[in-house]
């Protein structure tokens, strides 16, 4: 059975997306996401119809805003994310974002996709319970083993 990773960033903006503040990111959006869809390695990102993920709505506060992917590898995914485009406006995400982003990540069976709500719980269950191999964030390495584990 082949793997996949999956991995959800949460992040609130410090203004609205579309506020004067927030434009170097809101503008960015359509670049980075291009960039990450022809990244070796990418397999599926959310997105609406018209091809943004900031407007679906996942938490309370309307600030705050996901990104949940999924890749080939954990290689993959660092590749993209810590190189080029993404990574020169990565450095600068204390311009429009509060402290506090949290991620998570976890590996899915290659042809399924996850859902927000599988995302959120994988994330909970990493606050609950720190890392293992039902989730981590990047540097835990943790084999590539499809776990069922109840939440």
């Amino acid at each position: 059975m082949a793997l996949h990773l999956a991995q959800l960033n949460v992040a609130t903006l410090r203004h609205p997306i579309d506020a004067v503040e927030t434009a170097d990111f809101r503008n960015a959006l359509d670049p980075v996401n291009a960039a990450g869809e022809a990244s070796d390695g990418f397999v599926w990102r959310l997105q609406t119809d018209a091809g943004d993920a900031t407007s679906i709505q996942t938490f309370p506060n309307p600030l705050t805003i996901v990104n949940l992917t999924v890749w080939k590898s954990q290689k993959a995914l660092r590749d993209f994310a810590y190189r080029g485009l993404h990574r020169d406006f990565f450095r600068r995400r204390a311009e429009w974002f509060e402290p506090g982003s949290r991620a998570v990540m976890w590996w899915i069976e290659e042809g399924t996709l996850p859902t927000v709500d599988e995302a959120k719980a994988r994330l909970d269950y990493f606050d609950r319970n720190g890392p293992s191999e039902h989730a981590f964030e990047f540097g835990q390495q943790f084999p590539e083993v499809a776990t069922r584990l109840p939440l």
